[in-house]
């Protein structure tokens, strides 16, 4: 089954989308109402979608029947338009700043990945990013794709890009469009990617990746990775991107691995970490929410406490998640009663990482600032 666009509830509104296309249309209930209708009635298109369709996507639908051209997304009674997934924990590369810590290679069987998709779909995520470790090594990597892509799902894949030189992976994304490719880049010479990644051969196999889907027009955006190792190419990482002409944005700040470890910020580069921005609150765990390979769901992949088994309770547990956001967000243990919290720049949840990692405060906390030091 193909579609050509999506039409979708959409928070409190509705969406008109084409897969692998980063633009899209809001349309009022009516108009979701009338595709809906046309779509059961086998009807031709109307005459609406088909100008939409021409003028924001240069697409000619018109005289197109409603059936298997708009694939008609029902509204969800849980809520959630966006998700993320690991699939799979391990991966080909050994980087020294991963957030993950250990690695295992394993997940879901089949059967269970597509219950996990189908209660996605249910919980209405239209949205859903599909990551790992590596995630196009999981060997249902393709299938689960397939399936939640021909669910009406908008799909972002973030990888090493080392396998996307595949031809079987090429065809994936050629004949069923993610909206975006996201592929992390070590650094600029080989020296530099293989120290990062601790893999030799892993520029190359990223090179040859990154080349083979710029060929193929695949939807691409590079998140350029600092540390330590490779701090003298940041400048050039990011001149290989727009050489590339390829979208790009610099990754800096590290954090903690999800076990509390404080490897991944040994691998910083001092001189390139950037302020974040004060955290004004999230969707966590309200409109969105994490999955881990065993479909243990969080608010985030940050806030892990508290997970949902998804496969024992199905999509209802989702109803318990936004208490347990509520809950994680209260400035508790170290933060609790701090002057500061108006102007924190870190969630509760990434807060407690640092913590536990026993970092620097200077290096998540305002206290810790020269500004702040008493």
């Amino acid at each position: 089954m193909t579609h050509a666009l999506i039409a979708s509830p959409f928070l409190d509104g509705h969406l008109l989308l084409r897969p692998g296309a980063r633009s899209g249309a809001r349309i009022p209930a009516g108009h979701y109402e009338e595709i809906a209708s046309a779509v059961a009635a086998c009807e031709r298109l109307p005459a609406w979608v088909a100008e939409t369709a021409a003028s924001t996507w240069g697409l000619d639908l018109a005289g197109q029947s409603a059936e298997g051209t708009v694939l008609v997304r029902e509204k969800s009674a849980y809520g959630y338009c966006r998700a993320s997934w690991e699939i799979n924990l391990g991966c080909n590369f050994g980087c020294k700043h991963c957030y993950l810590g250990e690695r295992p290679f394993s997940g879901l069987l089949w059967d269970d990945k597509v219950r996990l998709l189908e209660i996605m779909r249910q919980a209405g995520v239209l949205w859903l990013q599909i990551t790992g470790g590596e995630p196009t090594m999981d060997p249902h990597f393709q299938g689960a794709y397939r399936y939640a892509w021909q669910a009406g799902m908008m799909l972002t894949i973030s990888t090493n890009g080392s396998l996307l030189w595949r031809p079987d992976l090429l065809r994936l994304f050629t004949q069923n469009p993610p909206y975006r490719l996201v592929v992390s880049m070590y650094g600029a010479s080989e020296e530099s990617f293989d120290a990062l990644t601790q893999r030799r051969g892993a520029w190359k196999s990223f090179h040859r990746g990154i080349t083979a889907a710029r060929n193929a027009g695949l939807p691409l955006r590079i998140n350029v990775v600092v540390t330590e190792d490779n701090a003298h190419e940041a400048d050039a990482m990011g001149a290989l991107a727009e050489q590339w002409g390829i979208e790009h944005h610099a990754y800096t700040n590290m954090t903690p691995t999800i076990y509390g470890g404080g490897e991944p910020l040994l691998a910083q580069s001092a001189d390139h970490l950037r302020q974040r921005k004060t955290f004004a609150g999230c969707n966590a765990g309200h409109t969105f929410f994490h999955a881990d390979p065993h479909a243990k769901v969080s608010i985030c992949k940050v806030g892990r406490d508290d997970q949902i088994d998804l496969m024992a309770e199905g999509a209802d547990g989702l109803l318990r998640l936004g208490a347990i956001a509520d809950r994680l967000m209260l400035r508790t243990g170290g933060c609790e009663g701090c002057a500061l919290s108006g102007t924190c720049r870190v969630c509760r949840p990434l807060a407690k990482h640092y913590q536990e990692a026993k970092a620097p405060l200077h290096s998540y906390c305002q206290h810790g600032d020269k500004e702040h030091a008493s």
